[in-house]
């Protein structure tokens, strides 16, 4: 084994150590990258990176689409679109058996498409779904395992600020990702409803009865939703805009919304622009941290070395990709799906090359992966926030919750995997 290799396994080693004494992910692996890189090359090499790197990273124009992205689903949170999408989807899905969660989906669907966080939406949909399920005499197992499971949907209905990192990390157009993960996210839903109405839905009360009047009336507060959603994603596939363009057309035009309709005031303003800075840091530090443990990855040809291993194991190239997405799901059980991308991609990423899988595909089918390692016990992150704001449920139960649509997350995966092109049918055709 050479000095490289040595070094290489002693800053993995010193990364997860870090990481297990709650180092965050992004400043851990600035330690490790610096270090390691030092160790390697010479220490002012490493001391140049350090000085450079974090400026061209904040200053990086594809990566401006992120903080906007960010403030476009903080305004929409404060301006009331959540709570507009659910009671438009209550009253249109709700009378059926089941129907106030088919429809806590369906909210959950429509929130990802302005928001892009998967944290953000499991956290606004317990706020407002979850006391409504319990009123109509939902179980805290039902009513928790579907906003758990609904709000996976942050991270791969575009706009998704998961899919921006990984194409930013592999060098793929951040706009064709956003399409791709358009047809997945619609059978995601698809199939989550099913799933409530399936396996739960014999022992769940039915909703009010349906109105066209109130369904009608309901839809139209949603207008807001598609105006943005038409304006970020339409204008993508069309060529109108490039996606960083998209994104800042989208905040702007979030915060329009809200002011023409009284929902936002200068106050409310600031303080989102406060709190979208405060989540943008928070994913600059990560990025900057893992452009710095990627330097140290390249010198220490990890991702090289782990290509040829993969190989020689002889697996094939479908039991190759399984293998990787297991180790995405392990790795779901103690990382949150910033940090997973961020660390695991740039070393997984040469091995899907060279077995000739699309890489806009393999970047809808990883960020698949992680939405289901944010619902697997022992540390599903989604479980987590849910338990922070409703304490009377405990881990145990939400995990039971969920169970149901893990199983529909694994057949959803298989269908995708046999079935590339619907995943890329739509960026084909842009």
């Amino acid at each position: 084994m050479s000095e490289r290799d040595l070094i290489a396994i002693g800053g993995f080693v010193v990364l997860f150590l870090l990481m297990l004494i709650r180092v965050p992910i992004g400043v851990a692996m600035g330690i490790v990258g610096v270090g390691g890189f030092g160790l390697t090359v010479g220490w002012s090499p490493a001391l140049n990176l350090l000085s450079t790197s974090p400026l061209r990273t904040v200053t990086d124009f594809n990566l401006t689409l992120i903080p906007f992205f960010i403030l476009m689903g903080v305004l929409a949170t404060r301006s009331g679109m959540s709570r507009e999408l659910f009671r438009a989807a209550n009253a249109t899905l709700g009378s059926f058996k089941g129907g106030l969660g088919i429809a806590t989906v369906g909210a959950c669907a429509g929130f990802s498409a302005i928001c892009g966080s998967s944290v953000a939406t499991a956290a606004t949909m317990t706020d407002i779904a979850y006391p409504e399920m319990k009123r109509a005499g939902y179980g805290d197992e039902v009513s928790t395992g579907v906003v758990a499971a609904g709000g996976t949907l942050g991270i791969l209905i575009p706009p998704s600020v998961v899919l921006a990192v990984y194409g930013y990390i592999t060098e793929q157009d951040i706009g064709t990702l956003f399409i791709a993960g358009i047809v997945p996210g619609i059978l995601a839903v698809i199939m989550y409803m099913l799933t409530v109405r399936i396996w739960y839905g014999r022992h769940l009360p039915a909703g009010e009865r349906f109105q066209l009047r109130n369904a009608l009336a309901a839809l139209q507060g949603v207008w807001a939703v598609a105006l943005l959603f038409v304006a970020v994603i339409l204008t993508i596939y069309l060529g109108i805009a490039t996606a960083t363009e998209a994104a800042a057309v989208g905040a702007v035009l979030t915060a329009l919304i809200g002011l023409g309709r009284g929902r936002l005031g200068l106050g409310t303003l600031l303080d989102s622009l406060v709190e979208a800075l405060r989540t943008s840091v928070a994913v600059y530090t990560i990025l900057i941290g893992a452009i710095l443990f990627g330097y140290f990855l390249a010198v220490t040809q990890v991702p090289q070395n782990m290509t040829r291993f993969l190989i020689d194991l002889g697996l094939g190239s479908y039991g190759t990709l399984i293998l990787i997405m297991l180790l995405f799901v392990v790795m779901g059980c103690f990382l949150d799906a910033m940090a997973m991308i961020i660390l695991m991609v740039p070393i997984v990423f040469p091995v899907v090359l060279e077995l000739g899988f699309d890489p806009i595909w393999f970047g809808v089918i990883i960020v698949m992966t992680v939405e289901l390692g944010l619902i697997t016990p022992p540390i599903g992150m989604n479980v987590f926030v849910i338990n922070s704001i409703a304490r009377h449920v405990s881990l145990g139960k939400i995990f039971r919750g969920v169970l149901p649509f893990v199983l529909t997350d694994i057949v959803r995966l298989a269908i995708l995997i046999l079935l590339p092109g619907l995943v890329l049918f739509l960026p084909n055709s842009m």
